[in-house]
């Protein structure tokens, strides 16, 4: 009977301890997670804010004072940033700076290995170039792909918020909501104007912040839209509505012109690899075929030249066929 009572009184001690480890973890995790969300708060509205030059300047490159005055010069660091920042990339302009000047080393050993361009200072320097342009072109075709997520979904969150509205609740909720059920990046950039109000910021502010972080021109329509609404009255969710529908049709539209585009863009393509290809071939089969060219001062120019043409071609052929809705 005492062993009985024994291992019963032990089991509700252990059942007791187990309780209380849960609630203490519960609690623990709770507020945990409380922090985290006045942390993502605060973090999107900092983060996301256009910064000051000289603060972002300070922040970037306080240790490499050479590039700091050339940032200054050319204002070079507000582009970077935002281009950052409108890819959805957590890098600093510094750390960009250190990406290209680590990819540009590939291309000088390459040129110094083969010096196929005019001489060995030539052929370094274009290769150096062009491997140091790899870094920036990434984080440009992030900011493409990203930009035309956003541009994707909008219409989608547009009619989200407009259902809302119509439903009764007020803007800012709506806002929340939608910002919460969306997917990304559109969520992320939708939850930054909720946290801005809610730490104080004046809606027509954090909405411009919105349109400085997206620069698409949909977006300016819908913070258009909203302040004019909250100046001069009128039906908003039959406004929003509306304006998804306008974007819905411009997205079809582009999507049109994209496809009659499409044999320009192939055309592009082509004409710009054959000619390396066509190269490539020959340095197969006949290895001596073109080694002649390269040795020779005339036939390293008319190669220089070669790819020059190629490369203004590829650029003429896709300004005529970039038709902009």
């Amino acid at each position: 009977m005492s062993f009985t009572m024994a291992g019963l009184a032990g089991v509700f001690f252990l059942v007791f301890a187990l309780i209380m480890a849960v609630a203490v973890f519960a609690f623990l995790y709770r507020q945990q997670r409380r922090q985290k969300v006045v942390k993502d708060m605060l973090q999107t509205v900092v983060g996301n804010r256009p910064m000051p030059v000289t603060k972002l300047l300070k922040d970037v490159v306080s240790d490499v004072s050479g590039f700091q005055k050339m940032l200054r010069s050319v204002n070079l660091a507000d582009h970077l940033q935002s281009s950052i920042k409108q890819a959805g990339l957590t890098w600093t302009p510094s750390v960009l700076f250190m990406a290209t000047v680590g990819a540009a080393v590939p291309g000088f050993l390459l040129g110094l290995r083969f010096p196929f361009i005019i001489n060995e200072v030539l052929t370094c320097l274009t290769l150096g170039v062009a491997t140091a342009c790899l870094p920036y072109v990434y984080v440009r075709k992030k900011r493409t792909k990203r930009l035309a997520a956003l541009e994707e979904q909008f219409p989608d969150a547009l009619d989200f918020i407009a259902r809302s509205v119509r439903a009764g609740h007020a803007f800012m909720i709506s806002l929340s909501m939608v910002g919460d059920h969306v997917p990304e990046p559109l969520s992320t950039e939708l939850r930054t104007v909720f946290n801005e109000t809610n730490l104080g910021a004046p809606l027509g502010n954090a909405l411009t912040n919105l349109t400085t972080r997206v620069p698409l021109l949909d977006f300016r329509f819908f913070t258009s839209t909203v302040m004019l609404q909250r100046q001069t009255g009128g039906n908003l969710n039959e406004i929003l509505g509306r304006l998804a529908h306008v974007i819905r049709e411009r997205f079809r539209l582009k999507g049109e012109v994209k496809s009659a585009s499409a044999h320009g863009r192939l055309t592009a393509g082509i004409l710009t690899v054959l000619p390396l290809l066509t190269a490539l071939a020959l340095l197969a089969v006949a290895p001596g075929y073109l080694q002649g060219m390269a040795k020779d001062s005339d036939g390293k120019h008319m190669i220089l030249a070669a790819g020059v043409m190629i490369l203004l071609g590829n650029y003429f052929i896709r300004r005529i066929i970039k038709i902009k809705v």
